[in-house]
């Protein structure tokens, strides 16, 4: 008997260690496997969108990976099964957030298991790719059994390459998909915001020629009004092309010649209307190598800092703010439409808006492509936020990637004015201003025609004067603040009293203040903030413009934020109801007293 219960327990040991080592070897694998940067100008491209219904496994016990559902195994013996499918389960839409499509998944945060079959048929020697125009948080992508590769951030584009392993006829996508946030994400633990799940971007396959336009780099030179100074980069592996800039409109036609890593450099000049929010000229640009072509619609403008100005194509620029979240409106889901773009982006000009900031992480390509279209300058961000780990390990790897990520994307965007580093992170955080510091020196390296700047909120504000000091002031393009009188801090004087003292002289944009009511609450003390009445949020506002108007340096202010948004970190249930009610507008689009306040502001600046 003792001599079967030894066995017993050593055959045990022994199937817990093979089990043990199988789940080793599947996490290994994902490891090895990296994604590739996106190509840009995704939507110019030969492609088939994969966008649509999805077959899905929710797997709250993160039980998928043991049982390697990406295989789907079928029984080949009587006594064969599997305690997973995909065929008799649910189907979620691609693009879209899992949250808001099931009742169930609410408030869901943990992994969903994505399948999409389809048919390809290969024409000659061409390239497939299969492009993500975002997937939060962590995603794991398999073609046909097959680990493709992996990619973390939940904000920006990613592909990878399917060329050598694609079929003729059908194939099966798997993409493992994980929202549970981790000590070491950007963003960490917590963020005020709802943690939306799921492919929540297009899904594309992509088809190029075994050499083709990768990136492209096409803006004016810094301090130019006339000349572009850029760069073309071929995917060609390594041999030289003559590539081609055309802009038939300008009558410019210009040749170069890629060198041994396939990058030409671009130089000229034209006679260009510039692009500006009273005049968002965009022109067709079009970029040709010796197999592959595409065209670009791209303005030209440049944006710059003078003392403690800001100056748009060399004259003074006040900038017209607001906040923005990618929340879609009216539905109170992930925004991912040119629909959901064109609602949002129409509220904010209605605002009188000339810039609208997409906070906190970068928005979709058509909330960007849009905007530019409409006249709205952009504020684009990485969601490094709060009390994000920088001495985690690799965090700064991550925060690079997703800076990369964005910049790649948006670069052409003449819109696109202000890069961010950083949301409201704090000086005594290990390793925060080194590593930051460290960011803004690469991305004014890649990109010094843009203003580049992290959003401060450690500045002192004491007998009714702020102190506005932090290391990154001094290599900061523009001091970006948040500061919430009346709300977080109470005011401490009259507000057209309040004094300012700076470390730098730099222009300063004021890109968040504001106050919470909830739309239709007007009873109560206009003087007391646990009314959450409109009367008092309005009080703020107009208490914040008094100090506008004797704010030195004041060169922009941006409100926080456009539309009530839902967060899980606000509780009142009266109030709040898991929504923050900072909103100008109410989830429906209904205006609060202080939209008229900031809307007046607007048309007298």
């Amino acid at each position: 008997m003792e001599k079967n219960k030894s066995e017993n327990k050593l055959f045990k040991m022994k199937k817990h260690l093979l089990l043990l080592l199988n789940c080793l070897l599947v996490f290994s694998s994902y490891e090895v496997a990296r994604c590739q940067s996106a190509m840009i100008n995704v939507y110019a491209r030969n492609s088939k969108s994969l966008n649509g219904d999805w077959k899905v496994i929710v797997d709250p016990a993160r039980a998928g990976d043991y049982r390697q559902v990406w295989l789907e195994k079928k029984p080949q013996k009587k006594t064969d099964f599997f305690e997973y499918s995909f065929d008799e389960g649910p189907v979620l839409h691609v693009p879209g957030d899992f949250n808001t499509q099931m009742p169930e998944l609410a408030y869901y945060e943990s992994i969903i298991w994505y399948k999409k079959t389809f048919v390809h048929q290969r024409k000659g020697n061409q390239r497939i790719f299969l492009h993500f125009g975002a997937v939060n948080y962590m995603a794991d992508v398999f073609l046909n059994g097959r680990h493709i590769g992996s990619h973390e951030g939940g904000f920006t584009p990613f592909q990878f390459e399917l060329t050598d392993y694609i079929r003729e006829g059908d194939n099966t996508i798997v993409v493992k998909v994980d929202n549970q946030r981790r000590n070491d994400g950007i963003p960490g633990m917590g963020f005020d915001w709802f943690n939306y799940g799921g492919i929540t971007r297009d899904v594309t396959l992509i088809e190029t020629p075994v050499s083709y336009v990768e990136d492209y780099f096409i803006q004016l030179k810094k301090n130019s009004l006339t000349e572009v100074l850029g760069w073309v980069k071929l995917n060609n592996q390594g041999s030289s092309e003559n590539i081609t800039i055309r802009i038939p409109e300008l009558k410019v036609n210009y040749s170069a010649r890629t060198d041994d890593n396939g990058i030409a450099i671009i130089r000229f000049t034209a006679g260009f209307k510039l692009w500006s929010p009273e005049n968002p000229v965009l022109y067709n640009v079009i970029i040709e190598s010796e197999k592959d072509n595409l065209t670009d619609e791209i303005g030209f403008r440049s944006i710059e800092t003078q003392g403690t100005q800001l100056l748009l194509n060399g004259k003074p620029l006040f900038i017209k703010g607001v906040n923005i979240h990618e929340e879609r409106p009216l539905e109170a889901a992930r925004a991912y439409t040119g629909e959901d773009a064109l609602i949002l982006l129409t509220w904010a000009k209605d605002l009188g808006c000339n810039l609208v900031r997409l906070a906190h992480y970068p928005h979709s390509e058509h909330m960007v492509r849009l905007a530019e279209k409409m006249g709205l300058m952009v504020w684009d961000e990485i969601p490094v936020y709060q009390h994000v780990e920088f001495s985690a390990p690799g965090f700064s790897d991550k925060m690079n990637l997703m800076m990369n990520e964005m910049m790649r994307r948006d670069r052409n965007r003449c819109s696109v004015v202000v890069w961010s580093l950083s949301n409201e992170t704090y000086t005594n955080t290990p390793e925060r201003s080194d590593i930051l510091t460290e960011m803004t020196l690469k991305c004014r390296d890649q990109d010094s025609s843009r203003l580049i700047t992290s959003v401060l909120s450690n500045q002192r504000y004491e007998n009714n004067s702020f102190e506005v000091w932090d290391p990154l002031c001094k290599i900061l393009d523009v001091i970006c603040i948040n500061e919430y009188l009346g709300w977080y801090v109470p005011r401490q004087g009259n507000p057209a009293e309040t004094k300012w003292n700076f470390v730098v002289e730099k222009p300063l944009i004021i890109s968040e203040f504001g106050g919470e009511s909830k739309y239709g609450t007007n009873y109560g003390p206009g003087d007391e903030a646990a009314w959450w009445n409109e009367e008092y949020q309005e009080r703020i506002y107009l208490e914040q413009i008094e100090m506008f108007r004797v704010t030195p340096n004041l060169a922009g202010v941006c409100p926080w934020i456009l539309v009530d948004y839902r967060s899980p970190v606000r509780m009142h249930p009266l109030y709040q109801g898991g929504y923050n009610r900072k909103g100008l507008l109410s989830e429906h689009g209904e205006k609060k007293k202080a939209w008229y306040v900031m809307n007046n502001y607007y048309k007298t600046r």
